[in-house]
């Protein structure tokens, strides 16, 4: 059972909403962040990379980070930048993305809903990651991102939320810089907030799909709490973290690519012949990027071509949910035993670059100096749910969702 609950949102004040809405702190490095900080002092990137704010010497995760990223949180409060609510509220977050429409309810979840997996997981974490999000929420006194989680299409929570965008105007409406458009309502109507209260205790699980890393350290700072104040009542606003909840039916996942630095010790022959007991390999004519066109089906750029890979049928036959994924056959039967990467999360010869950055972004990686370049068909909801459901996880860097949530658009103090 999914239990949701409203909250008071801290948010950009009149006018200020596509000014303070920022792309997530992980989504960019610390130089891009510093200049979009620069060209825009409003941007919410002064509280989630607040390292923009300090010297450059200054390591991400030394203390001054969390202190500074506290009082700039603090600073645009004050300034009126940000607003609380007065009382706890639903609000609805929409995003338009080349015509494509995806539509959530902004609501907290519980603590414990994650601790007994009634919010179900697919990737594992990075300690040194869990600690930054951890220092961060933890000194910040608030979630300042919100977990992006996804749930079985249940119409009727579908035709409430609709309906109430039907029927009301919304609070903020802006274009982004990437031309995606934004949308938020608050949703104020007491028998509205009931409704979705209840319809929502009909869904079974919630599912992390993307923020795995935030929603561990998330969870982990509520415990750290309930230590820290053992009287205090089971509402406490630590016991809960702020999510964007989607039905399934709107999600898009794109592609998420590989890159590995070199072909361990093969030449491209022996690589290309290596692949031939799994693959059936085809070498493209003209120059254009390969976009595979369904599971189990590979682009491969190495040394100025594209080649198609086409797995060998055997490959999928008689193997779980985990093992059949296309990021788990390139794993099994390229990285690993041809090329030498067993762990992609710690190997340092191996690197990611999500679909959004397009497949020649691919090739220019190769041809700048990089060995090979893998294009993956996209992971499907239906296996990320399978995933989950199961209890698996699934390989590192498997699914990549677009569009990103926009940070800054809703803040969830702890202490409230």
């Amino acid at each position: 059972m999914a239990i949701v609950r409203p909250f008071k949102a801290l948010r950009p004040g009149a006018g200020k909403a596509a000014k303070v809405a920022s792309l997530p702190y992980d989504v960019m490095n610390r130089a891009e962040a510093k200049e979009m900080v620069k060209s825009n002092p409003e941007s919410f990137l002064k509280v989630v990379r607040s390292e923009t704010s300090l010297p450059d010497e200054i390591s991400d995760y030394d203390p001054q980070v969390y202190e500074q990223a506290r009082e700039n949180l603090k600073q645009m409060e004050l300034e009126g930048v940000l607003v609380q609510d007065e009382k706890p509220l639903f609000y609805i977050y929409r995003q338009i993305m080349d015509g494509r429409v995806q539509t959530g309810l902004v609501a907290t979840v519980s603590v414990d809903a994650y601790l007994s997996n009634d919010i179900k997981k697919h990737e594992l974490t990075l300690e040194t990651k869990e600690l930054d999000r951890i220092n961060h929420f933890d000194i910040t006194d608030a979630n300042t991102e919100p977990i992006f989680l996804t749930y079985r299409q249940n119409s009727d929570i579908s035709k409430l939320i609709n309906d109430f965008i039907k029927f009301n105007k919304p609070n903020t409406g802006f274009i982004s810089e990437d031309n995606i458009t934004h949308y938020t309502w608050a949703i104020t109507d007491e028998e509205v907030i009931t409704k979705i209260q209840q319809l929502f205790e009909e869904v079974e699980a919630l599912y992390i799909a993307d923020g795995h890393h935030r929603s561990a350290s998330a969870a982990k700072v509520g415990l750290k709490r309930r230590e820290q104040y053992p009287e205090a009542d089971e509402n406490a606003e630590f016991n809960y973290f702020m999510a964007v909840i989607f039905p399934d039916e709107d999600l898009f996942i794109m592609d998420y690519n590989r890159i590995v630095k070199d072909l361990n010790g093969l030449s491209p022959e022996k690589f290309l012949r290596a692949l031939e007991s799994k693959f059936t390999v085809r070498k493209k004519e003209d120059q254009e990027p390969l976009r595979p066109r369904a599971k189990g089906h590979f682009g491969m750029y190495l040394e100025e071509n594209w080649y198609e890979l086409i797995a060998n049928s055997e490959l999928y036959q008689g193997k779980d949910a985990y093992d059949r994924l296309d990021v788990s056959i390139l794993q099994q039967n390229v990285l690993a035993p041809i090329l030498g990467i067993e762990d992609p999360r710690t190997d340092n010869r191996i690197d990611f670059v999500g679909g959004i950055r397009g497949l020649q972004a691919l090739a220019d990686r190769v041809d700048a100096g990089e060995a090979v370049a893998f294009a993956m068909y996209p992971t499907t909801m239906a296996e990320l749910l399978e995933i989950a459901d199961a209890e698996m996880t699934m390989p590192p860097k498997s699914t990549w969702f677009e569009p990103k949530l926009r940070s800054g658009l809703f803040v969830h103090k702890l202490s409230d």
